[in-house]
């Protein structure tokens, strides 16, 4: 207590006297003797240092060990730049990881006899289309063109040949091998590889990024107002509109559709041989997902990334309950297949509209995705009879086509363009029917010509031995009796 009173004591002096000691203080000097000193000189404007340089646009600058002055602006918008590269990066590789999910969804919702073959194909997704899209894909996408054509189509920097935008085309490159992965999924079983090879070629480095241009690249539908934030029409509905022209072209795996006694068409369900994989395939891929609608903010410091990973949990959720209780009433029991679907497809559906949409509007779009996805699958398996091993038309297809309908319908008009409601869905309709337009007719070209010069599908003995033997000389399971009748 003494002590606490002396302490007191002494700081109320101090404090009177004016007079103050600190540690690193030269020697005490009072006040009041400070100002008995003679008026100093006239004062001068004091000399900057020269690590401090004050102007308009640089009010804190430091100079660097060579000698450089860096404001605290440079400063700031070097690390926004680092931190957007590393985010991209980070991201891009989330949805490099996908292609796993996609291999592990179609292998296991397919026959044990076709794994290697599955495999392969998305394995050769990525190989394929990074390379193509590196020497043509980039520069129809994103290249410019003078005039009116470059509304249409880019064509300059090459494999990256002005811009050496790296950073860009990493993030772009694994958008392009989801597209063309989609079409191997309502062509399993049953394709040719080398015909795969070709037509993905095809898919990543021209029909892909041509009409990605007029979206993503500045094009013309881009100018008219159309929002896709991170791909519903220009990557899932291009793969989806592709597959469903490979399908058809390609024809049913063989007893898909049989006749019975009485000549009528039955339509057999060719069950996968592994639910637990095609299951890890979906959490991987909604895992993928933060990548694929978080990521296309393209930038690490926009806080909307947050809000974007909401509205995505949110779609998928209720795109996997509503499929669920879809099956339930349809079929009295939930099916598992159609509710990892549901998933997907609420993933799809949320892909373009997950940046302009509110968590509550977010509930709808997935819910009624989960519904359409399994009215689409029954209604092209059994009225379209068109066979799609994994539902990827329904997936990607349809719900690309709700999911960017849906900006117009729930979207919040600040955040888009000078529009009003009706005149945004309007131009949303528009995009979709062009790039189905597009991607249907050129695909069309594009098998027709494959199946002329080199075939399409392989031998019905071929098929029912199982492509793994046919077309690679192995086997996925090997040692393992695989049972089948088909």
């Amino acid at each position: 207590m003494n002590k606490i009173l002396f302490s007191l004591s002494l700081f109320l002096f101090t404090l009177g006297t004016g007079t103050f000691v600190f540690a690193e203080d030269a020697p005490v000097t009072s006040v009041t003797a400070t100002a008995e000193v003679a008026a100093p000189a006239p004062a001068t404007a004091p000399t900057p240092p020269p690590e401090v340089t004050l102007s308009t646009d640089k009010v804190i600058a430091e100079t660097g060990d060579d000698g450089t002055v860096v404001s605290q602006t440079e400063k700031n918008s070097t690390f926004s730049g680092s931190l957007t590269a590393i985010w991209l990066l980070i991201t891009g590789a989330l949805v490099f990881f996908m292609q796993a999910g996609f291999a592990m969804v179609e292998t296991g919702l397919t026959r044990a006899k076709n794994a290697n073959n599955i495999l392969m194909k998305n394995l050769m997704d990525f190989s394929v289309g990074s390379v193509i899209f590196f020497l043509v894909g980039w520069g129809l996408m994103y290249g410019k063109m003078g005039m009116e054509a470059g509304k249409f189509i880019g064509f300059s920097d090459f494999m990256l040949s002005s811009s050496n935008d790296t950073m860009s085309w990493f993030f772009q490159v694994v958008f392009a091998a989801t597209a063309a992965t989609i079409v191997s999924g309502a062509m399993a079983e049953r394709t040719k590889f080398v015909s795969y090879l070709a037509y993905t070629l095809i898919i990543s480095g021209v029909i892909y990024p041509i009409s990605g241009h007029w979206i993503w690249g500045g094009g013309w539908l881009s100018e008219m107002g159309f929002h896709d934030f991170a791909g519903s029409t220009v990557v899932h509905s291009v793969g989806g509109w592709a597959a469903l022209v490979g399908a058809v072209m390609l024809g049913p795996r063989v007893g898909k559709y049989v006749k019975d006694e009485k000549g009528k068409v039955q339509v057999r369900a060719i069950q996968g041989h592994n639910m637990p994989l095609a299951a890890l395939g979906v959490f991987i891929l909604w895992f993928g997902w933060y990548g694929f609608n978080c990521g296309s903010t393209l930038s690490g410091t926009d806080l909307s990334m947050t809000h974007v990973a909401v509205t995505t949990t949110l779609a998928a959720s209720m795109g996997a309950l509503f499929a669920m209780f879809t099956t339930w009433i349809i079929s009295k029991k939930p099916d598992v297949s159609m509710t990892l679907n549901g998933a997907l497809a609420g993933l799809v559906a949320i892909t373009a509209p997950c940046a302009v949409v509110s968590p509550t509007a977010a509930l709808v779009i997935g819910a009624i995705a989960g519904i359409l996805v399994v009215l689409s699958v029954e209604f092209v398996e059994k009225v379209l009879r068109i066979d799609d091993p994994v539902g990827a038309i329904s997936v990607h297809a349809v719900n690309g086509a709700w999911g960017t309908l849906a900006v117009g319908i729930f979207g919040d008009l600040a955040k888009l363009s000078n529009h009003g409601r009706l005149e945004q869905i309007g131009i949303q309709a528009l995009g979709i029917v062009s790039v189905f337009v597009w991607v249907v007719v050129t695909s069309f070209i594009l098998f027709f010509v494959i199946k002329k010069v080199i075939g399409l599908r392989v031998t019905e003995k071929e098929e029912l031995r199982g492509l793994d033997i046919g077309e690679h000389g192995s086997e996925a399971y090997n040692g393992f009796q695989i049972f089948s009748n088909m």
